[in-house]
């Protein structure tokens, strides 16, 4: 390992460290899970997993043929079902929240959402935005996930308004598997990019390391609608498959599906707080 490349480890590691440590979980407890993160890497790394010997594993990874084994077994399990389950119904959550606020369709002549019923005529019921998101499941189901993330309220006239155009999970647990995803991919792009994948993904940041906090202050506010507008435009435009067939935008819908995050973070600290 060059000392560049482990001068970046460390700096990547040392905020998870510390947000370990805040949890109480030591070093051991991460080991234990680095070793299985290794064999699930190597395990997709394999075109074809299933004849992929022990031994070729531990030689890849550096783990004992004996913890190979065990290991191995682990991650062929279905352990992490529940964990995907919640991911799939945050992501679903998510896409109409997105919908809602950004499709034409759904907004009024102001360009703020409009309010739907939760059964009427077509195009301005909750049913007719779920189908425009792509989401097969049943409109009850999710109403209850973003009324639980104070997304949504029911009006006294029974019609649905989106309180805000962003989803954020209510709960802890859901939040972290947002970070897990959103820093995931960020990680994904930087190292693609340094290994001169072509076209490069974006991965750029603005960086300041001396403004007065009172500046800061009066910024901060200024930032985060800039982000929140960024992204609204992006969310927009990407949606705009929804009603393919025009000439500026066709689609040809037996094309591969890829996915795709675009995002915007923001972080301050004191200026002699290295990274």
């Amino acid at each position: 390992m060059t000392p560049v490349f482990a001068l970046t480890l460390r700096r990547l590691l040392r905020p998870m460290v510390a947000a370990l440590m805040n949890r109480g979980i030591g070093y051991i407890a991460l080991r234990d899970l680095l070793k299985r993160v290794y064999i699930e890497e190597a395990l997709r790394r394999h075109a074809d997993a299933a004849q992929t010997t022990d031994s070729a594993l531990s030689l890849v990874t550096g783990i004992n043929r004996r913890e190979v084994k065990r290991l191995r077994a682990e991650v062929q399990s279905p352990a992490l079902e529940h964990e995907t389950g919640i991911m799939t119904g945050v992501n679903m959550a998510a896409r109409v929240v997105a919908t809602w606020s950004a499709s034409p369709d759904f907004r009024d002549v102001t360009g703020a959402p409009r309010t739907l019923a939760v059964h009427g005529a077509e195009g301005e019921d909750f049913d007719t935005l779920l189908r425009a998101a792509k989401v097969d499941v049943r409109a009850r189901t999710v109403m209850s996930e973003l009324e639980r993330a104070g997304v949504v309220e029911i009006q006294q006239d029974g019609r649905l308004r989106l309180l805000r155009a962003s989803y954020t999970p209510a709960e802890p647990e859901e939040k972290m598997l947002f970070l897990a995803a959103n820093v995931g991919d960020h990680l994904r792009a930087a190292f693609s990019n340094i290994e001169c994948t072509t076209p490069s993904f974006i991965e750029r940041a603005l960086f300041h390391n001396s403004i007065s906090a009172s500046w800061l202050e009066a910024m901060r506010p200024h930032l985060r609608r800039m982000a929140e507008q960024f992204l609204r435009d992006a969310n927009e435009a990407l949606l705009k498959e929804s009603v393919a067939g025009t000439d500026a935008f066709p689609i040809a819908h037996s094309e591969a599906q890829k996915r795709m995050r675009l995002g915007v973070y923001y972080y301050e600290t004191d200026a002699d707080d290295a990274p």
